[in-house]
């Protein structure tokens, strides 16, 4: 059964020493607010890690696929889910659409999490997916470094060359100081990242995204920079838990209280709200996360919402009291 609730959500991420999204029309530079220099993180960058620990951890589970993998092709896909769906790949009537539709949601967890635009080729339509994810944004300036690196070897493309001793002898009759190349590198000294997220009930019921698909949603969150390393990110870790807002609904008839649950109780933003994030007296220039202090006011929760906190990938949600483990920067 699709989930009966409405969540908010959010995290915060910290990204020491790295590069924590480039944008390739910039050179590869940090995304930064040219305003106010405050950093970003793409809804599509967390959303590839998502995707990338659940195909990981999850690999060969019925239902669990992935459909935007890379180096595929996307009809590939859709062609599957119309043929599993008993129709041929390229039958164009409005049953064979709706049925690849319903089949892709079954067959790919990031279809029925996150929606996909799938009218293309063999066409198996449009699906809005009830996940959505903001871009992060650092919670202060970022200042982002453009180093110059030197890689001691070289890799140029010799015509004169096609065996291994072709290049021996070009070496060997090679200036050293042209068997070096200069390069580039492109990060940030820190930036603390919040990133929020919005699911809904009523969306997850066209896809059938349930309660199994929310705790692999969370884990994935917890988990996604754990699996991602690599030179370019330096070190990249949700420092948070996961904080969870769950609409519960507060009426005294059973009907009423299930359909507040779906539409919600409160606007997503005051939720937000709830959890206030700053630097530490003193702190000019933050270089950890435990250079912030945050308060969460559980005493101001809006009447029929919970809130909850998952502090790793396979503990069990704490909800309406701050977690028992208080490693992160929470204080109040």
């Amino acid at each position: 059964m699709a989930i009966q609730n409405r969540y908010e959500f959010m995290y915060y991420v910290a990204c020491t020493d790295a590069n924590p999204n480039g944008d390739p029309d910039m050179g590869n530079t940090p995304r930064v607010d040219p305003q106010t220099l405050c950093g970003y993180i793409s809804d599509v960058a967390t959303k590839r890690r998502i995707r990338n620990y659940v195909d990981m951890a999850y690999a060969g589970e019925p239902g669990m696929n992935i459909i935007i993998q890379q180096g595929t092709n996307i009809n590939r896909h859709i062609a599957q889910a119309k043929h599993e769906a008993g129709f041929e790949e390229c039958a164009k009537g409005k049953d064979a659409v709706y049925a690849g539709r319903r089949k892709a949601c079954e067959l790919f967890y990031d279809v029925r999490t996150f929606g996909a635009v799938m009218s293309t080729g063999p066409n198996a339509g449009q699906v809005r997916g009830p996940v959505q994810i903001t871009f992060g944004r650092s919670l202060d300036p970022v200042y982002p470094l453009d180093l110059s690196i030197t890689r001691v070897a070289v890799a140029d493309n010799n015509a004169k060359c096609s065996t291994a001793e072709d290049y021996l002898k070009w070496e060997q009759e090679t200036p050293e100081d042209k068997l070096r190349t200069m390069g580039r590198k492109q990060l940030i000294p820190f930036g603390l990242y919040e990133v929020r997220g919005f699911i809904s009930a009523n969306l997850a019921a066209e896809t059938g995204f349930d309660e199994r698909d929310l705790s692999i949603l969370s884990e994935a969150i917890l988990n996604m920079y754990e699996h991602d390393r690599s030179a370019s990110k330096g070190t990249m870790s949700v420092v948070s838990p996961l904080i969870l807002f769950k609409h519960v609904g507060s009426d005294s008839d059973g009907a009423q209280r299930a359909r507040q649950a779906k539409l919600g109780c409160a606007p997503a933003h005051k939720l937000f709200e709830l959890v206030h994030v700053q630097k530490k007296e003193g702190v000019e220039h933050p270089r950890s996360y435990k250079d912030y202090d945050a308060v969460v006011h559980l005493d101001k929760v809006p009447s029929g919402v919970q809130i909850g906190f998952k502090e790793d990938a396979f503990r069990e949600i704490t909800w309406n009291a701050l977690p028992a483990d208080e490693e992160w920067f929470v204080h109040g």
